[in-house]
């Protein structure tokens, strides 16, 4: 950084600390520490760092990352935000809302950049997505409003559904508004959901014993970290109890599930990534509105629809994004 001896005026000393003070620049010669604050090893953080890497970050060279994952466990995402808060990392990137408001809880300097989440606004993480103020920042996935689509998408594979499983974590935040929204969708669409409830690996083979006791004809995941990771399990299950399934994350239709429609994840981390690198550059995170997504995919698994006797329809088959074979 160049440096230069100039006389300043008194008030334009003041108003230069000011805004240095709110900046978080990162100081020339530095290594740029990354906290990352997940429920695990999110495929889309990989396109994060090498998004990163094409704006000229090289690991161990200008930045380093440190991992804190809560390995399906939302309660240890407190301990994990302070942790990254006590290493006096420069930036935070969180994925989902647990992640996102433990680590606003954790600190209100080390800027926050949410790579995905589903309603910052009405879980209270910003006030508003054009000025979210503070130190935080980052992308909504909109998963709220898609939950309707997705059932939409279940309805077009299988029309003659009418009851609908529906497996939810009762301990996200997320998961209120986003049944809201499907129930709204399911009277739409003449449907009855059965909500299952868990958020350990026991309570779901319980809930799963219960999905196949009840005769659903479909199921409907909703978007939360915790089933994300359990999504080879669930796609297993769903294929050998002859479920048509739905998801909010292509990670389970890559592993056997049905179908998935979702904003693309990858292009929301690398979006995160030119956020972090406008912030190490000097940008104040509350002055960065939260974007939204602008991509969206239609994943569908045709393996997995021949294996449960479907003929996915044409409309669908063209408008989809990517079909796994």
């Amino acid at each position: 950084m160049w440096q230069r001896s100039v006389r300043v005026a008194p008030l334009l000393v003041l108003v230069l600390l000011a805004s240095s003070s709110m900046a978080w620049p990162q100081p020339a010669g530095k290594v740029a520490t990354i906290g990352i604050l997940a429920i695990e090893a999110f495929p889309p953080i990989d396109a994060f760092r090498q998004r990163l890497q094409e704006l000229g970050y090289v690991e161990d060279k200008n930045v380093r990352y440190e991992y804190r994952y809560a390995e399906g466990r939302n309660q240890r995402f407190r301990e994990l935000a302070e942790d990254l808060v006590a290493l006096k990392v420069n930036v935070i990137l969180t994925w989902g809302t647990e992640a996102a408001l433990e680590a606003k809880r954790a600190t209100k300097t080390i800027p926050i950049v949410m790579g995905a989440i589903g309603d910052p606004v009405g879980q209270g993480v910003v006030p508003s997505l054009a000025h979210p103020g503070g130190n935080v920042t980052g992308l909504t996935s909109l998963a709220v409003e898609l939950e309707a689509k997705r059932l939409e998408i279940l309805k077009e594979i299988v029309p003659n559904v009418s009851l609908v499983a529906v497996l939810t974590n009762p301990t996200n935040r997320y998961t209120g508004p986003a049944l809201q929204q499907a129930r709204l969708a399911a009277d739409r669409l003449k449907l009855v959901l059965k909500v299952h409830e868990t958020s350990d690996a026991t309570s779901l083979d319980n809930e799963l014993d219960n999905v196949s006791r009840e005769r659903s004809r479909a199921l409907l995941v909703l978007a939360d970290n915790f089933l994300e990771q359990q999504r080879r399990w669930i796609a297993q299950f769903a294929l050998k109890t002859r479920l048509p399934s739905v998801y909010a994350y292509r990670e389970h239709v890559e592993v056997g599930g049905l179908a998935s429609y979702a904003p693309s994840y990858r292009d929301l981390f690398r979006r995160a990534a030119t956020y972090v690198d406008r912030i190490l550059k000097g940008a104040k995170p509350g002055d960065l509105p939260i974007e939204q997504p602008t991509k969206f995919e239609l994943v569908i698994n045709a393996k997995t629809a021949k294996a449960l006797g479907l003929d996915i329809p044409s409309p669908l088959l063209r408008r989809a994004d990517e079909i796994i074979q």
